[in-house]
């Protein structure tokens, strides 16, 4: 193998470049020179040399000196363009489970964890928690209707994360339907009807399940006193 050449002053820049790219803090002038074998003072010279090319040249970065050392930063024109993709890889991240019940939260708020069960179908405490970990949710009051349960809503960062003024720029749902039982649905399950009619059959339920709890204690307490003293002399 053919020994590398030696670097000219115009290579010499593009590995400054390189080493840059490749570094998540400032990096002083001699530790660059170290690097790359060369005089500190040149070093200097070459990164000052490149900051004034990248802003002649408009580029979509730009180099700064901060902190005792040379950095490369994204170009503040393009702020808003990084932040929302930089954002999204949050988003990302968030499981099936999650971006469910945080759509549920989204378009039903303020809702307490019964609703989004309702809709659900499943119990979904851990999610919200996880949520208002990451910020996305927050508690904003209280259901007297419900024995003051929890009510949540969604944040700022909410919205931020998927570029959102507020939440009335939530895309409409029914847009997405593939036909008019599907668009029907969406709509009663938006319109907290089913929610509704849901959790009063859940109340339902466990008030039925008390009256035979309650029933049946009564019965045995009627079996106790139908017990006769001649009862116990034939046992």
């Amino acid at each position: 193998m053919n020994d590398l050449e030696t670097l000219d002053q115009s290579s010499i820049k593009g590995a400054l470049e390189a080493l840059l790219l490749v570094s998540s803090d400032p990096v002083s002038a001699s530790a660059l020179a170290g690097a790359l074998d060369i005089a500190p003072g040149e070093a200097a010279s070459l990164l000052a040399e490149l900051k004034v090319e990248y802003e002649e040249a408009n580029r979509g970065f730009q180099l700064r000196e901060v902190a005792g050392g040379w950095r490369l930063f994204t170009h503040p024109a393009y702020h808003d363009q990084v932040e929302a993709f930089v954002l999204s890889w949050d988003t990302q991240r968030l499981s099936q489970a999650a971006l469910e019940t945080l759509a549920v939260i989204a378009y039903h708020q303020p809702v307490t964890r019964d609703t989004v069960k309702g809709v659900r179908g499943v119990n979904s405490d851990g999610v919200i928690s996880s949520l208002v970990d990451k910020g996305l949710v927050r508690e904003v009051g209280r259901d007297p209707n419900r024995g003051q349960a929890i009510l949540y809503g969604t944040t700022n960062a909410f919205l931020e994360k998927f570029g959102l003024r507020s939440v009335r720029d939530l895309p409409d749902l029914e847009q997405f339907a593939p036909d008019e039982q599907t668009r029907s649905y969406i709509r009663e399950r938006l319109s907290g009807r089913s929610i509704q009619s849901t959790l009063e059959e859940t109340d339902a339920e466990l008030e039925e399940e008390r009256e035979l709890i309650d029933d049946s204690d009564d019965d045995d307490l009627v079996l106790i006193g139908n017990v006769t003293d001649d009862d116990f002399d034939e046992r």
